[in-house]
């Protein structure tokens, strides 16, 4: 993903012929950038041999899922859907993970009945529920327990998991209870200590503080599991000059946790996989100049990308084409939907951009295609794969139709 002759191209194709030949607007990923991620996570983290389970709520395209199974990747899963659609891309039941604060009771019996690897719990109530169907169906079902460390991720509020006043996990003298109260039951098998404390996370130190209370929690249990869940959350460099996580810092903290905790290590990255595959390319429908700024209207919305809206995310946007005549004024990036929110990125300067014009929005193969909607009866983009100079559509794009 770089410029050749001043245009932007994703492997071996512009951006603006992937545009002429597909329309916009259109997620397009790159299978390399896909790739070199696994691998470059994998040697990562090789020596303490982890089960990676991929995130399906970052990007739940069945092409792609395809991809993360031929790279031998699990799964971690949040409904049924995803459950389902991870067993149609062939992922293998015993590397697929379930994980939500709450699963229904069809979604339990599915999850059992489909024999996956475990069931992160994080209530006793849906304890309760598991152990009934094992009863009744005569069976043992493999659950882990989340564990809320509140631990302070240093991420966005909204995108934090792992702090008292957030939803997710049990507190210590809970996780312990339950753990005392279940560990020798008939029909449940308590082979996981689960947490994750936020997404996008760009420093080793909340993982550091995380490993920690979690070494104190499995010291004071005197309980041997089989597996830790670490979750995922490992951020990628949105912005240019941002931090990235370091994985050798965070590989060196859980060696030393494993000194101690003889378990198999399991990771849920969805982001660091995805997210900086992924483009939305778009069209300038029109530019819109004012006294304090030009606002750039593209045919992208709020509905195709929802993260700027909802969190407030800073995406870059880049020309297709390059050009030498910079504009000394504030450029904002907007949608055509009805709504204030439905704005991407502000710039204090930009180079010309004249109506018509393609624009690349970057980093979005995470939380994009995933988080959008059919609001102001928009129908939802084309999904495209580009492989070297060979560009194929994954997903097609919805026809105004089939929402009616």
């Amino acid at each position: 993903m770089k410029y050749k002759n001043k245009q932007f191209f994703i492997e071996n194709l512009s951006a603006e012929k992937i545009a002429k030949k597909f329309g916009t607007p259109a997620y397009v990923y790159s299978y390399e950038k896909i790739r070199n991620n696994i691998l470059n996570f994998k040697k990562n983290f090789n020596t303490i041999n982890p089960l990676i389970c991929f995130s399906v709520k970052s990007n739940s395209n069945l092409k792609i899922l395809n991809l993360i199974n031929k790279f031998n990747l699990g799964a971690d899963v949040v409904s049924k859907g995803e459950l389902t659609i991870a067993l149609k891309a062939k992922i293998k039941p015993d590397k697929i993970v379930f994980s939500g604060v709450g699963k229904t009771l069809d979604e339990l019996k599915f999850a059992i009945n489909k024999k996956i690897l475990l069931i992160n719990t994080e209530s006793e109530n849906e304890i309760v529920e598991i152990e009934k169907i094992a009863r009744k169906n005569n069976r043992k079902v493999n659950i882990g327990i989340r564990f809320n460390p509140d631990t302070d991720a240093k991420t966005l509020k909204n995108i934090s998991t792992g702090k008292k006043e957030n939803k997710f996990g049990l507190t210590k003298n809970k996780f312990l209870e339950i753990l005392d109260k279940y560990k020798h039951s008939k029909f449940i098998n308590i082979i996981c200590l689960s947490v994750h404390i936020g997404s996008q996370i760009t420093n080793h130190v909340p993982y550091k503080n995380m490993l920690l209370i979690i070494n104190k929690l499995i010291e004071k249990s005197k309980y041997n599991f089989e597996y830790i869940d670490l979750g995922g959350g490992m951020g990628i460099q949105y912005e240019k000059n941002s931090n990235k996580l370091n994985y050798i810092k965070y590989k060196n903290l859980i060696k030393s946790f494993l000194k101690k905790n003889n378990s198999k290590i399991i990771f849920e990255p969805g982001r660091s996989i995805v997210g900086d595959a992924g483009y939305l390319i778009s069209k300038i429908i029109y530019i819109k100049s004012t006294n304090s700024k030009n606002f750039v209207i593209l045919d992208s919305a709020m509905n195709d990308l929802l993260r700027p809206a909802l969190y407030g995310a800073k995406h870059r946007i880049l020309p297709a084409k390059l050009n030498k005549k910079k504009i000394l004024k504030k450029h904002e990036f907007v949608g055509p939907i009805c709504e204030t929110t439905d704005k991407f990125l502000k710039v204090p300067k930009y180079q010309k951009l004249n109506q018509g014009d393609t624009v690349i929005i970057c980093d979005v193969g995470a939380y994009g295609m995933v988080l959008s909607s059919n609001y102001n009866m928009r129908p939802k983009p084309a999904e495209i794969l580009v492989n070297k100079d060979l560009a194929k559509v994954i997903k097609k794009r919805q026809k105004l139709s089939s929402i009616i």
